[in-house]
């Protein structure tokens, strides 16, 4: 076989690759519009049970109680039942250094005194850098049996400033990770109110295993697993942004499927919150224009019109330094009215 025949059948190979790639996204757009198609029920919306990302300024000290008396009117008026407020991370080994949130205590009265009604959270985590198992630098590796003591001794001393809960967003966890699973476990006996971010549900079979192959960590947790960690929780928020898709209707789809699937996985007794992106700083700019609060929303009710009623399901605005005034009238008036 001569070298001109070679290279003609590897263009033949490929030039098949590439059709094949091109109508497997071909398939993956239409199921995603297919999703968002129809009309919400009438009842479709929040029932009083959606939840706020908030930033760390609120526990450094850089907010103060005017800061959380102008939060107060807003939140007054929304549905919004939970906060989880950011007031780590963990540092590699797993400590969590008391000096990252001296002002939590002061920030935790002023919550009591002027929104009684919401739980207060502490939101931690660690985010790794395409690191699995915790083996790369720079990454906690919650595999290791003396950082998981150290992060549940963060755990506990935290507790004690009075926050109602904790809840935990690690990046990323991948799919099948028992001592994630372990974690939930013993962070029980720090707290009776525990919730976690988690990935995306694998929408379509096969999409797991292929985005693990091109990203190098896994961007969707099967089915099983979600469950086995739904299993350990009281909450559980999906981080539905970030979903690479170009579109507002292809985004809406998304946000269809994953809440469809989440629906169907969280027992009723249990919070479902869906993520909405209320931020604008995706990297790049067709992100930042299909996906958004008001899509969120409207994905939502769809998921929700399938599904039937629920009372603790609802969205969980991210975030709250980033908000923008657009954002929130999105939520007031495409979930809340």
């Amino acid at each position: 076989m001569n070298a001109r025949t070679v290279i003609r059948r590897g263009l033949r190979l490929l030039a098949l690759a590439t059709a094949i790639a091109v109508a497997l996204v071909g398939l993956l757009a239409a199921a995603l519009r297919l999703q968002f198609t129809g009309a919400p029920a009438a009842w479709a919306k929040s029932t009083g049970n959606d939840a706020l990302w908030l930033g760390h300024a609120w526990v450094d000290g850089r907010r103060t109680e005017r800061d959380v008396e102008r939060l107060a009117v807003r939140l007054r008026a929304t549905g919004i039942k939970d906060v989880y407020v950011h007031s780590g991370p963990f540092e590699l080994d797993g400590r969590l250094d008391p000096a990252k949130y001296p002002n939590a205590r002061n920030f935790l009265e002023w919550m009591r005194q002027h929104l009684p009604a919401v739980r207060i959270s502490a939101w931690l985590g660690q985010a790794v850098d395409g690191a699995l198992d915790g083996t790369l630098d720079g990454a906690l590796d919650l595999d290791d049996p003396a950082s998981r003591r150290n992060v549940l001794a963060g755990v506990a001393a935290i507790m004690k400033q009075g926050y109602d809960g904790i809840h935990y967003n690690f990046e990323p966890i991948g799919d099948g990770d028992t001592e994630f699973l372990r974690l939930l476990d013993e962070t029980r006996r720090h707290t009776r109110l525990l919730s976690t971010a988690s990935p995306q549900i694998e929408p379509y079979p096969g999409m797991r295993l292929t985005a693990r192959a091109v990203l190098g960590h896994d961007k969707y947790w099967s089915s099983g697993y979600f469950t086995q960690v739904v299993d350990r929780v009281d909450q559980v928020a999906i981080m539905t942004y970030d979903s690479g898709t170009p579109l507002e209707t292809l985004y809406g789809g998304h946000v269809a499927r994953q809440a469809g699937l989440a629906l169907d996985l969280v027992p009723a007794e249990k919070s479902l919150f869906v993520g909405a992106p209320a931020y604008h700083d995706h990297g790049l700019p067709w992100l930042d224009n299909a996906e958004s609060v008001e899509m969120a929303a409207e994905g939502a009710k769809l998921a929700l019109s399938e599904h039937g009623r629920r009372e603790r399901f609802g969205l969980a605005l991210y975030v709250d330094f980033a908000a923008t005034e657009e954002d929130w009238r999105e939520y007031m008036t495409r979930w809340m009215a």
